[in-house]
C-alpha cells in the first residue's frame, strides 16, 4: 500500500540534482515548463547527440525548453572520472549551454531515486539500458514520452513530441 501510494505522490518536482558546478537543481523550479531529460557520456558512440541536444536547447529555449544532461559512467563507463572534465569537454566540443549535474549514478541500490521513478512511471523498458536516454514531460510534469538511446534528438518522431511538450 504504502509503494502505491508513493507512486501516486511522487512528481517529477519533487526531484533534484546537483549541478556540475556544485548548486542544487530542484526540478520545482521549472513547473509550468516543459522539461527534456537525458542521461549522457562523454565517450560513447552516442556523444554526438550532445550537438543535437544543444541545438534542440537553442531552438526551443524562447519556448521555456528546459534541458538537463546527466552524465554517468554507469554503462559502459563512458565518462570522465571528474566533474571539471565532463564540463570542458561539453562546452569546448559541443558548446553545451543547457543543464548539466554532476556524474550521477543510475543503476543499482545507490541509483539516482528519479530514475527509480522513471520505471515506475513507464514500466522496466523505460529504465535506461545505455547512455543517451530521453524523457519528455510537458508543462504540468507529467512524463509524456521517452525514447532510447537510437532515437536521435533532431529526429521527426522526437521533434514531433518536443513540439508537443512545448504548447501552452
Amino acid at each position: 500500500y504504502f509503494f502505491m501510494s508513493f507512486q501516486a505522490i511522487a512528481s517529477i518536482y519533487n526531484f533534484s540534482f546537483e549541478s556540475i558546478e556544485g548548486h542544487v537543481i530542484n526540478l520545482k523550479d521549472y513547473k509550468g515548463k516543459p522539461i527534456l531529460i537525458v542521461n549522457t557520456a562523454s565517450f560513447c558512440g552516442y556523444t554526438f547527440q550532445y550537438e543535437q541536444l544543444q541545438d534542440l536547447f537553442e531552438k526551443y529555449k524562447k519556448n521555456e525548453l528546459i534541458v538537463i544532461g546527466i552524465p554517468s559512467n554507469d554503462f559502459g563507463n563512458q565518462e570522465f572520472k571528474k566533474n571539471e572534465e565532463v564540463k570542458e569537454f561539453c562546452e569546448t566540443k559541443f558548446n553545451i549551454s543547457f543543464k548539466l549535474t554532476e556524474i550521477t549514478e543510475i543503476k543499482n541500490k545507490d541509483g539516482h531515486p528519479f530514475f527509480k521513478w522513471i520505471k515506475t512511471q513507464k514500466g522496466f523498458l523505460s529504465f535506461p539500458k545505455w547512455n543517451f536516454y530521453k524523457y519528455l514531460f510537458n508543462r504540468n510534469g507529467d512524463l509524456v514520452s521517452w525514447f532510447s538511446s537510437i532515437t536521435e534528438p533532431n529526429s521527426k518522431t522526437f521533434l514531433k513530441e518536443v513540439e508537443n511538450i512545448i504548447k501552452k
